[in-house]
């Protein structure tokens, strides 16, 4: 008789603990299915952070429309980003981090040269970058030259672009790329990589830690 009150009871129980053990495995799940979503994201931007540049040459044309090497600037560290002037957002608010960074630096900032460097030569010409690169700070120079030319700097320092067309003209496009700056020692060795989203507060005091 004791088996047949206690039945009922064990099967209420056994109905009870379902659920508690199935959420467990279902949220298990979900993080799985999550992580396999986000894992190939998260690899292919963490391996544009992580490349050290191959080769820290380049020839381009400055915002002047003279010739210059990475050797232009003797002395000096280099700080390089990579976008193009109709860029909607990302350039504008990284140039700004950039600037506020440097005046953020005070006297230090004369060691640094920032260098823009277009991944749009159609449109970015050395006039162009010239009075873009003007509304955010004087000490920002802008680079372009030859698709050929900028492809190879691109590759170089890890960086990747490409053109989205948005529409039938010719200047219905927007181009995708990556948005790390790369600070160089003046020996030409890469000596940090400032991931993007970071405030000029911060870009700041990782710079400050270089220029010691």
């Amino acid at each position: 008789m004791s088996q047949n009150v206690n039945a009922p009871d064990a099967g209420r129980r056994h109905q009870q603990d379902v659920p508690s053990i199935l959420l467990p495995i279902a949220f298990i799940a979900f993080v799985l299915v999550l992580l396999a979503c986000t894992l190939p994201y998260l690899a292919s931007t963490s391996s544009i952070g992580s490349m050290a540049p191959q080769s820290s040459g380049f020839r381009l044309t400055d915002d002047r429309g003279q010739a210059v090497t990475d050797r232009s600037w003797p002395g000096k560290f280099l700080l390089i980003y990579f976008g193009y002037t109709h860029c909607p957002d990302l350039c504008p608010t990284m140039l700004s981090n950039i600037a506020g960074a440097l005046n953020a630096l005070g006297a230090r900032a004369d060691r640094v040269q920032p260098l823009f460097v277009t991944v749009d030569p159609q449109r970015d010409t050395p006039s162009v970058m010239k009075q873009y690169v003007g509304l955010f700070s004087p000490r920002i120079m802008g680079l372009t030259g030859t698709p050929a030319q900028l492809a190879d700097a691109a590759q170089d320092y890890g960086v990747r672009f490409a053109r989205q067309q948005t529409g039938p003209g010719r200047d219905d496009y927007e181009m995708e790329h990556s948005a790390f700056v790369y600070l160089l020692y003046p020996s030409g060795d890469l000596a940090l990589t400032i991931p993007p989203g970071q405030t000029s507060g911060a870009m700041a005091s990782e710079l400050a830690s270089q220029l010691q």
